[in-house]
């Protein structure tokens, strides 16, 4: 069970980050020196997927855009003597090859998951939601791939969340099979606190199999909130026993969240030599001084 391909939904409005999102895509928000999304197609390309084919809708296409060459800025950068930058500006451009498939009625994440079948054919592949970030030793796509290839099935990563925000995320009820594995037996789309099977919440990563577009197609009719959820193609996947969990070890930061786009952030500052003693110093002029 070989991946290639990694599918990454972009067609979202970002009505949680509004109103910073008006006119510019969530995943382009920065996160220290690059756009969110960059973040997601280095994790592919530290996977080693060649092909990332971005969902997206005609009002978003300056995602695509930032993955080729801007020839304007790079003759300016060229005449400016400013190598280190011109580099850095091509380097985006020759990461990965991007395929660009469009969701025409934003439908939820299962609809455009099921917009990507032409391109997917019938190859298992990767997805990974575009406003998600992970970083851990092993790229977070990878320590999935890696249990779908030995399995032979499709996985969904998952990470504990406190209970009282299990109604932010699909929740899956399992049996754990081995170390930080578990076996799929049901989902559940937001579920409240009191009614959910577990704490262990899926974040946006998945290695799927062409049989998820079967379910998907036959679930091709909006639910109350005139949307495909890609929960609902897994159930079934699951009462087949098709369907495995892997609790992803790493850090996550959601930037639909502004705690978590705050902090990422300041993840990122503090790792950085040139910023790190300046931003120290300023954060903690912003901190109450103890009492």
């Amino acid at each position: 069970m070989h991946v290639r391909k990694v599918v990454v939904p972009v067609a979202g409005w970002g009505t949680r980050s509004l109103p910073a999102t008006k006119n510019l895509p969530k995943e382009m928000l920065p996160v220290f020196r690059k756009p969110a999304v960059q973040y997601i197609v280095e994790e592919a390309i530290q996977a080693d997927l060649s092909d990332v084919v971005f969902v997206n809708n005609q009002n978003k296409t300056i995602i695509e855009d930032h993955f080729d060459y801007n020839l304007a800025l790079e003759s300016v950068l060229e005449r400016d003597d400013k190598r280190e930058l011109l580099a850095q500006a091509r380097q985006v451009a020759e990461m990965v090859n991007i395929i660009s498939v469009r969701q025409k009625r934003q439908l939820g994440l299962g609809h455009a998951v099921l917009c990507a079948r032409e391109v997917v054919k019938q190859e298992p592949f990767a997805t990974i939601v575009g406003d998600d970030l992970m970083f851990s030793s092993v790229p977070g796509i990878k320590q999935l791939m890696d249990v779908a290839e030995s399995e032979h099935m499709a996985v969904v990563g998952v990470m504990p969340v406190d209970r009282d925000k299990v109604s932010n995320y699909g929740i899956i009820a399992a049996e754990e099979i081995a170390p930080h594995m578990y076996r799929v037996k049901d989902l559940q789309e937001k579920p409240d606190p009191e009614s959910a099977a577990s704490n262990l919440a899926i974040v946006g990563r998945y290695v799927l199999t062409p049989e998820i577009f079967e379910h998907l197609q036959e679930l091709n009719t909006p639910d109350r909130r005139q949307e495909i959820q890609l929960t609902e193609g897994l159930r079934a996947m699951a009462r087949r026993d098709r369907l495995l969990a892997v609790k992803l070890q790493g850090m996550r930061f959601d930037i639909g969240n502004w705690v978590d786009y705050l902090t990422a952030n300041i993840y990122f500052g503090l790792q950085d030599e040139e910023v790190r003693e300046d931003l120290v110093q300023r954060l903690q002029e912003l901190l109450p001084c103890p009492e």
